[in-house]
């Protein structure tokens, strides 16, 4: 089977909105049927999330208040990868940046595509254990706090609908299989 048949090709395109964080194209295509249509989709940097898993078993979570849903959410911490930057360096720095912690052992979980239809945006999952507390540094307009979760709770927490963030579900997922040693 082929990809072709189903490839839609770029006629034009162009730059609808261009702001500090995202930009949003809009690009007229050529469908497989030949005929033309429009695609509007968010050009993102890539992003980074951490499962921060301590010695005890226990994880490092985040609450933090998402302005586009007027709530706070549970999550991993994460962060955008700066132009350039290597993304476990991306990683490490996010999680100290977050939570203070650094880790020892790194090990990449997944990449994941969580908007597909209509961004770019990609996001890699790393594992962090040796785990060492020290002093968090937020950026100046980043309010979050941090507490500790067990596995179960989270798995828990992701079945009652408390957390629904697509990357921390998917983050707590990989972590299941990989504490169960099924993955």
């Amino acid at each position: 089977m082929s990809d072709e048949q189903l490839r839609e090709q770029r006629v034009d395109s162009r730059l609808a909105y261009d702001g500090d964080f995202l930009q949003v194209n809009k690009d007229t295509i050529l469908l497989p049927d030949g005929k033309t249509a429009t695609r509007e989709y968010i050009l993102h940097p890539g992003a980074v999330v951490v499962i921060p898993l301590l010695d005890d078993g226990r994880v490092l979570m985040e609450r933090q208040f998402r302005y586009p849903l007027d709530r706070v959410f549970i999550e991993f911490p994460a962060g955008k990868i700066d132009a350039g930057e290597d993304i476990l360096t991306c990683a490490k720095r996010e999680l100290q940046e977050e939570t203070g912690y650094t880790a020892t052992d790194w090990q990449h979980v997944c990449t994941i595509h969580n908007a597909i239809a209509y961004s770019d945006e990609h996001l890699e999952i790393y594992l962090a254990k040796g785990l060492q507390a020290g002093q968090a540094s937020l950026d100046e307009e980043e309010f979050l706090e941090t507490f500790f979760a067990t596995p179960e709770q989270l798995l828990s927490w992701v079945r009652d609908g408390s957390i629904t963030d697509v990357k921390t579900v998917i983050g707590i997922f990989w972590l299941e299989k990989m504490l169960s040693k099924t993955w």
